[in-house]
């Protein structure tokens, strides 16, 4: 309000404004109208304004105000908070009205009275409130400074300049149910009543009903993991009620707490894939020149003067997988002009990718990562795979597993570009690499290395005591010296499990199992107990190193999950791992903007680094959901 009105002020040192609340109901536009212009000409002579409502019955769910004198428009007595109901009827007999919560003032006015009441409050907003025209305003971060209090108890209750109008428009502010109630249009979903149910405000989650018969004036409210029945005339006991849930179960009072069925779950993240995602990259997220951009920002614009190797496969991959599941954008061309773009910019000479260009194409780290390798490979297995260029595809990946010779290591594996040569995670994604290519090209070399890395991964990735996987090793493939070497990562504990199931399926390696299970509860000694978000980092005695959660852990916690419920029978065991899977795919939600965008680092504070948003981050994205889709079809899962 103070900001709109420093606005206003700039320019019409004059203008008055009406400050309306956007949740309230009211039906009678035209008499609406009439008290605001009637309060605005009020506001003129250096008054504040508030709409009084007159009463309609003695009710305990508003607020009051005492006007000095009775009949048209007066000074202000009093505020009065919420009475009970012996003292509402009291005020109504007095002439008290309702509060509406509305208000008509000049912003000279209005600024004027937040100087000299709360100093604070405009000082911050001043600062924050910047010159220039235009219809949009964007604070600057003074805007921080500002104390959190309402105008009722910085100006308001305190000011000698409020007056009040009282208004005989209807008007509720729906703040409990009898009042959703009384507006006739308040109830949602599949209620089947008996014979003169009809009084009774009934709201019903997607996917679940509500059957009464010989009741009455009830409001009755179902979510997935919670009811409410209450008697209307007793609506407002329901604020009560939450605070003694919020100590009992605290997780049913807060957003990240709420539990949506699987299935249900599952059609509303389709829906945000193909509908918003998948467009949203398909457009804004690629260049003229068919390569994809590293990050877009909040207004969707691209960010990133460079280009990595791992993005542009791992998109190109994105939109193949796309194809595959039936999405009706233009998924073939992003995934040919992608590659195509890569490989003019990115190959080698001996036949490896570079990591990093610029959007020009000038190389900017010639280095071959094994990690980028793996990606490469994977991205040709998704375009082989829905038919682009299939004969093209699996020539460039033998291609590329045959210059990766140059990074084998004697001991066994290959060595990875950096400061650590020797660790696990771009083996695991050489093996994802690997078994996407074995149905494709059944005569490679998928087969054997597939094994090969599953071999190393039993022998020395994985702790043979506490049976965790690590991180970072030396040239002997023991753990590395120092915090390097204790390094516990909860997410790739779960994104081997998947893999490590998938390559146990195809081998009918049963033995294998049991490493996988151990790596399952690993990564679930790395999951929040109170917001069952996944956490980035654990020491390698399981205590936690870090608090940070990335989104990417939640989708491979999400894979996990799903293919192991896979290999249960129904029951307990199934029952639990799909239990698992709701939370990880409502964790993984608290990270999705409805856009198309995501959030990547979520704090120990509850709160999100404000960054671009990563493409990179898709890749993990489109991965859990095509687990997702595959295990609802193979389980039956339904909405």
């Amino acid at each position: 309000m103070a900001a709109a009105a420093h606005w206003i002020a700039r320019r019409d040192p004059n203008g008055v404004a009406a400050f309306v609340a956007s949740d309230h109901r009211i039906t009678q536009d035209d008499l609406f109208r009439a008290a605001v212009r009637e309060a605005a000409d009020l506001a003129g002579f250096d008054r504040l304004v508030v709409f009084g409502v007159k009463p309609t019955e003695p009710s305990s769910a508003y607020g009051y105000i005492q006007p000095e004198q009775a009949g048209g428009a007066s000074p202000v007595q009093a505020f009065v908070e919420k009475p009970d109901r012996a003292t509402a009827v009291a005020y109504v007999a007095r002439g008290y009205l309702w509060n509406s919560g509305n208000l008509v003032a000049a912003a000279r006015t209005l600024l004027d009275e937040l100087k000299a009441f709360a100093p604070e409050v405009e000082a911050a907003v001043a600062a924050a409130t910047p010159d220039g025209e235009g219809q949009v305003l964007e604070l600057t971060p003074a805007f921080e400074a500002s104390p959190k209090i309402s105008m009722d108890y910085a100006v308001l209750e305190r000011s000698r300049k409020v007056w009040v109008l009282p208004v005989v428009f209807d008007w509720s502010d729906l703040g409990a149910w009898d009042a959703v109630a009384a507006t006739d249009t308040g109830g949602r979903g599949l209620w089947i009543g008996g014979s003169g149910d009809s009084s009774n405000l009934v709201r019903v989650a997607e996917g679940m009903v509500v059957a009464t018969a010989g009741v009455s004036d009830l409001a009755i409210i179902v979510e997935p993991d919670a009811v409410l029945v209450c008697h209307l005339s007793r609506s407002q006991e329901v604020k009560s009620l939450v605070e003694r849930l919020r100590q009992v179960s605290p997780g049913h009072v807060s957003p990240e707490g709420r539990r949506m069925a699987l299935p249900a779950a599952a059609d509303r993240f389709f829906d945000w894939m193909d509908l918003a995602a998948l467009p949203l990259w398909a457009t804004l997220g690629v260049a003229p020149d068919g390569a994809f951009v590293e990050a877009l920002d909040a207004r969707g614009r691209a960010v990133g003067d460079f280009r990595r190797a791992r993005v542009q496969a791992r998109q190109a991959y994105v939109y193949s997988a796309a194809g595959r599941e039936g999405w009706s954008g233009p998924w073939g061309r992003l995934v040919l002009d992608g590659i195509e773009a890569f490989e003019r910019t990115n190959l080698r000479s001996d036949g490896l990718y570079r990591t990093r260009v610029a959007p020009d194409g000038t190389v900017l780290d010639d280095t071959p990562w094994l990690y980028d390798q793996a990606f490469a490979l994977f991205a040709f297995a998704g375009a082989a795979e829905v038919g682009i260029e299939a004969t093209r595809m699996t020539d460039r990946a033998r291609r590329l597993v045959a210059a990766l010779e140059a990074l084998r290591h004697p001991g066994g594996g290959w060595r990875e570009a950096g400061d650590h040569p020797f660790q696990s995670n771009a083996h695991m994604h050489l093996l994802e690499a690997c078994l996407a290519w074995e149905a494709l090209d059944p005569n490679g070399p998928w087969t054997g290395l597939a094994d090969e890395i599953v071999a190393l991964a039993r022998r020395s990735f994985i702790d043979a005591g506490g049976g965790f996987l690590r991180e970072f090793f030396d040239e002997n493939w023991s753990p590395a010296a120092g915090e390097d070497g204790r390094l516990v990562e909860p997410g790739h504990q779960f994104e081997w499990a998947w893999l490590l199931t998938r390559w146990s399926r195809l081998r009918g390696d049963i033995g294998l199992m049991a490493d996988v299970h151990r790596l399952y509860e690993t990564g679930n000694r790395g999951v929040d107990t109170r917001t069952r978000i996944t956490l980035d980092a654990l020491n390698d005695d399981l205590t936690i190193r870090s608090r940070q959660a990335r989104l990417w852990p939640q989708t491979e916690r999400l894979k996990a999950a799903l293919i192991l419920a896979e290999t249960e029978t129904e029951g307990p065991a199934r029952t639990a791992l799909l239990r698992d899977a709701e939370d990880a795919l409502a964790g993984l939600t608290r990270y999705l903007e409805p856009s198309g965008l995501w959030r990547d680092k979520l704090q120990a504070d509850g709160t999100f680094v404000e960054e671009p948003s990563p493409a990179s981050s898709l890749y993990h994205i489109m991965v859990a959901c095509e687990q997702l889709r595959a295990t609802t079809r193979t389980l039956g899962l339904t909405a």
